[in-house]
């Protein structure tokens, strides 16, 4: 079994970075996820968004580690998701279904306003990866972690992608609200109510 932790700190607050978080995949810093589908969906009693979605990626492992343990193309993984709005937080917990009798990667990140940076989100994030049966076990467990690591690198960058994309949004937005505002003013200017 290996452990791989993480923590970093993105300058955005809580509630960018949890919408960019729903919105991270299909990106082109992770390009492993190919597709994202949602499960089940609900807000429970306690007004905690709750969700089930799965995962399909690819995996760039060498051709002899993919051949030695019967990998597929195309892998899946089960994501399970609660956010808090009232906390401010956002736990997301993932594990692979393919090949669960080979390998388990339990990965979960959570994210929450910075505890002394105003307006900034920490995310911390740990993974643990257990290969079973295998001869060349450890070696496996640390091919994989050192993946989960450099993903999460780009994984980051991709999250900080798609907050710059919402901020060019609601600047068009609050642009395209203003030029409403201004031509509904002048309509009203104009009409003659005699």
């Amino acid at each position: 079994m290996k452990i791989w932790s993480s923590e970093h700190v993105f300058n955005h607050p809580w509630e960018t970075v949890a919408q960019a978080a729903w919105r991270k995949y299909p990106n082109p810093m992770n390009p492993s996820v190919i597709g994202v589908d949602v499960l089940e969906r609900k807000i429970d009693c306690d007004g905690k968004l709750r969700s089930h979605r799965v995962l399909t990626t690819t995996w760039g492992f060498p051709d002899w580690a993919a051949m030695l343990i019967g990998l597929h193309p195309v892998t899946y993984a089960s994501e399970h998701s609660e956010v808090d709005p009232k906390a401010k937080l956002l736990e997301l917990k993932s594990t692979n279904v393919s090949l669960q009798n080979f390998i388990s990667i339990d990965e979960k990140l959570s994210y929450s306003p910075h505890p002394t940076i105003e307006n900034a989100t920490l995310l911390k994030q740990e993974a643990v990866v257990t290969v079973r049966g295998l001869s060349l076990a450890s070696r496996l467990e640390q091919m994989v972690t050192n993946t989960i690591s450099s993903k999460a690198s780009a994984g980051r960058e991709g999250l900080e992608l798609i907050i710059k994309k919402i901020n060019e949004e609601v600047r068009d937005f609050k642009s395209t609200a203003e030029v409403l505002v201004d031509d509904m003013k002048n309509t009203m200017e104009n009409l003659d109510f005699e």
